[in-house]
């Protein structure tokens, strides 16, 4: 009798220690009210990602018609009125492509706080999962992890026995798959969290474009400004003031060609070209800091001037009065400055047929057929309209850098590290 009382209290020792093991995994994999309001959240988010990708293909069309008209405007006739009409398009567009811009910034926003609610899900996940497994533990240790001769003791046939013991070992492999996928929750943790870091960057990366786009429109905006001067001219007369353009543009490169084969034959017949062959050999250096950008590339199909002439070089953005270093070691070859506000240049001679051109420079600090060495201080940048040195092609402070091979123009960012 006494041997029956003890049977039946083991048994239901066992399946009291079951059972409670079956309620708390069974609330271990229950769905959290909590998570259910979180992912409303997630939905309501994601409606709104997918909102701002819609206005973004939108504005993409619109940018699209826009390029379409400037390329077409181009074709034509280079009459004022059509480059007044190039100007206006390619300032729509830059609008256009800052309000993209800053719509693609909120949705990176938005898909941060998508990431920070999934992010709060799995460590609360990962807590409550902590939470569970001790309690498996504690009730583990508390029954003594139920030894097989209590299970057998209890059990009337070896099938009741083998059944007991495989029931027992599921509850134990359903312990180690909620220990994997806790670990694998810290690790979804960290991956999300690397991809919030990375979508942060974007978020920078956006705004710096945002300032870079609202850069280029200040200057093409003075560059329409220029153009609404001249507007005040007749269509003859803007014609007539464009063909003086062009030809003072051109007697500039045919300055600089001539005379660039000119110094060099005098060097040699000096000999210095000696000089000039051990120059080169570190590479160029960039003549001012290159860190706020470049607002017209080597022969830029956007160049507000391009109706006038190729752009034969590249414009480094960068504050009025900024000290301009030779990017190489040579001679100078001219310095053209007259101190009002007629274009201003430096060129330097280099080794291997190369030579420099630094323009809308405000200051010269060398003088013709001097030797300078590589990053020697020439002179300061200029370019503001109506300064000194500016000329009448500048939409803003920059300076113009051109490198020539043979006295061709080249990419100057081909040469610069």
């Amino acid at each position: 009798m006494i041997k029956n009382k003890n049977k039946k209290f083991v048994r239901t020792k066992i399946l009291v220690f079951l059972l409670l093991i079956s309620f708390i995994l069974a609330d271990f994999l229950a769905i959290n009210p909590k998570t259910a309001i979180a992912q409303d959240d997630l939905n309501s988010l994601s409606q709104q990602i997918e909102k701002r990708k819609k206005d973004i293909d939108i504005l993409q069309k619109e940018i699209d018609a826009y390029n379409a008209q400037i390329k077409d405007k181009q074709n034509q006739a280079k009459s004022l009125k059509n480059q007044l009409a190039i100007l206006d398009n390619q300032i729509a567009k830059i609008n256009l492509d800052i309000e993209e811009t800053e719509i693609r910034i909120e949705q990176t926003n938005l898909e941060i706080q998508s990431l920070n609610i999934q992010i709060q899900q799995t460590e609360k996940k990962i807590t409550d999962n902590k939470s569970k497994i001790a309690e498996y533990l504690r009730l583990i240790n508390h029954n003594d992890q139920v030894s097989y001769l209590e299970v057998v003791l209890t059990n009337d046939s070896f099938s009741d026995f083998f059944d007991q013991i495989k029931y027992t070992q599921e509850i134990h492999s359903n312990l180690n798959s909620a220990l994997k996928k806790l670990k694998n929750s810290k690790n979804d943790l960290e991956t999300q969290k690397t991809k919030w870091q990375e979508k942060a960057e974007l978020e920078g990366k956006l705004k710096d474009q945002l300032q870079e786009q609202k850069s280029q429109l200040s200057e093409k905006s003075s560059a329409q400004e220029i153009l609404l001067i001249q507007n005040k001219l007749t269509e003859k007369q803007y014609k007539s003031y464009l063909y003086q353009l062009q030809i003072e543009q051109q007697q500039i490169n045919a300055d600089i060609v001539t005379l660039e084969k000119t110094v060099r034959q005098k060097l040699e017949e000096q000999q210095k070209q000696s000089q000039l062959q051990n120059s080169s050999a570190a590479g160029f250096i960039w003549p001012v800091n290159p860190a706020k950008g470049i607002s017209a590339i080597f022969h830029d199909p956007d160049y507000p001037f391009r109706y006038i002439y190729e752009h034969p070089g590249i414009d480094i953005r960068t504050p009025q009065g900024t000290t301009i270093k030779s990017v190489d070691s040579g001679y100078v070859a001219r310095v053209k400055f007259n101190g009002d506000t007629s274009y201003a240049y430096i060129m330097i001679i280099h080794a291997n047929g190369l030579s420099s051109v630094y323009g809308h420079v405000s200051r010269v600090n060398v003088k013709e057929d001097e030797y300078v060495n590589q990053g020697q201080v020439i002179g300061a940048s200029g370019a503001t309209p109506g300064t000194t040195g500016a000329g009448k092609m500048t939409t803003g402070p920059h300076l113009h850098l051109e490198i020539r091979l043979n006295g061709i123009p080249v990419n100057p960012l081909d040469y610069l590290p």
